[in-house]
């Protein structure tokens, strides 16, 4: 053919009328060129690979994504079911009044339980060790309303506990002390007695009733309970609550419940409530999974690149089909959907396969951890390090459809170049030196 009557056949006399879109031929078109021959394997190579890495991509996301939450949530369980809401301690004088102030901030609409504790750090040692501990004194049927202990008493029972004398400790401690029900326990504090000679310390010995586990290691490690009466006279704190601990029915709703709780406390009070308590430890967690989901989101971002350069390479060495349909009547558009649709079919694929596998993993995280450390004989999440004795996730569906809707744009939007490139591609130019 010379390059006259390729001009001839290369210039219509005007733009072809435009076809239906996304016509069947040109998924047809689009389909094919996906698929691998001899001649351009290696634009079926970069298309795999641009599949795997969005794959890869979409499932990382949301896993990662899932753990995050699912840290976020279980220490925010652990940490507000074991401590509390909101505390009020007495600003002036000593909560000497604490019966009538509890009966009074239970009574405020939003307050699920409220109750008087003492509170105060003491050693604890048995005849195979020694520690530290926060003891804490709580009356039997607070003990057994509080979310974090309430259910989760493994060994012995708390009926009775406030008669006992006894205390309940969590299951790390007693594995660290080689404790079991029954057992005697030796608390011990600096500031005891006054005598002639100074302040003694105070050492008392109590049976173990019960064994909890939280959850969280250091949680099971450090805390003791105790009848609030006996923590009283332990800690020389006679008649006197240390602080009232309140539980909310909305953690999330504090700022509308602290100006009732603090009409309704009736004197002089200092409050605090889990947010400030707790600030630090949340934000940080907050900045790292933001973190996180920007240096994920790079993985994505590198596959579609790649489709990036698997469709221009695909359009360079396809000119001379694109030629040939434009001259039998393709119109720009035509061409450029052709294209549009090989990019993003890549895209779509690699983000349903990310997707469903990332929700496969999410929700087997804790089978497949335990699996791994038979095989590699290793602890790959070790509770003295991350505080939780298993390893959560919490899939949280609108997370998934931002990462699901983000990956499609991203492939769509990387398939545009290409495609336009193709469609603006002279007809007569690719045929000159056919």
């Amino acid at each position: 053919m010379t390059a006259a009557a390729v001009e001839t056949a290369g210039a219509p006399a005007s733009e072809p009328s435009s076809t239906k879109a996304f016509a069947p031929f040109e998924w047809l078109l689009a389909l094919r060129y996906l698929r691998a021959r001899r001649a351009e394997g290696f634009v079926s190579v970069i298309a795999g690979f641009s599949f795997l890495g969005i794959m890869l991509g979409v499932a990382t996301l949301i896993v990662v994504m899932s753990v995050m939450n699912g840290f976020h949530k279980e220490l925010l369980d652990k940490i507000v079911g074991i401590n509390g809401h909101v505390f009020v301690q007495g600003a002036d004088t000593p909560l000497t009044d604490y019966a009538a102030v509890v009966d009074r901030l239970s009574k405020v609409k939003g307050v699920k339980l409220a109750l008087p504790m003492v509170e105060g750090a003491a050693g604890v040692s048995s005849q195979y060790g020694q520690a530290g501990a926060l003891v804490r004194g709580v009356r039997e049927e607070d003990l057994k309303r509080l979310p974090g202990v309430a259910g989760n008493v493994r060994i012995g029972s708390l009926d009775g506990f406030d008669a006992a004398n006894g205390v309940a400790i969590g299951q790390r401690m007693a594995e660290n002390l080689s404790l079991r029900v029954g057992d005697t326990i030796t608390l011990l504090i600096a500031r005891g007695a006054a005598t002639p000679f100074g302040v003694a310390p105070r050492i008392k010995s109590y049976p173990v009733q019960a064994i909890f586990q939280i959850g969280m290691s250091e949680f099971d490690n450090v805390f003791v309970y105790m009848p609030l009466a006996e923590a009283q006279a332990f800690f020389n704190k006679d008649e006197e609550a240390s602080v009232v601990e309140i539980f909310a029915d909305n953690p999330d709703r504090i700022d509308a419940l602290r100006a009732d709780l603090e009409q309704a406390a009736g004197r002089p009070v200092i409050m605090t409530d889990w947010r400030q308590r707790n600030e630090t430890f949340f934000n940080v967690l907050k900045v790292e999974r933001n973190v996180m989901f920007i240096i994920l989101t790079l993985i994505v971002l590198v596959a579609a690149l790649n489709i990036i350069s698997g469709l221009t390479m695909l359009v360079k060495d396809k000119g001379r089909d694109i030629a040939i349909l434009r001259t039998m009547g393709a119109t720009r558009g035509a061409i450029l959907r052709v294209f549009l649709i090989t990019g993003a079919s890549i895209g779509v694929a690699g983000t349903l396969a990310g997707f469903l596998l990332g929700l496969v993993l999410a929700n087997n995280l804790e089978a497949i951890r335990g699996l791994l450390n038979y095989a590699l004989h290793a602890n790959l999440f070790p509770a003295e390090v991350y505080f939780l004795s298993r390893l959560p996730a919490v899939v949280d569906a609108g997370e998934v459809t931002l990462i699901v809707v983000m990956t499609l744009i991203l492939s769509v939007a990387a398939s545009l170049y290409p495609a336009w490139r193709a469609a603006r591609l002279d007809p007569v130019e690719a045929l000159r030196y056919e």
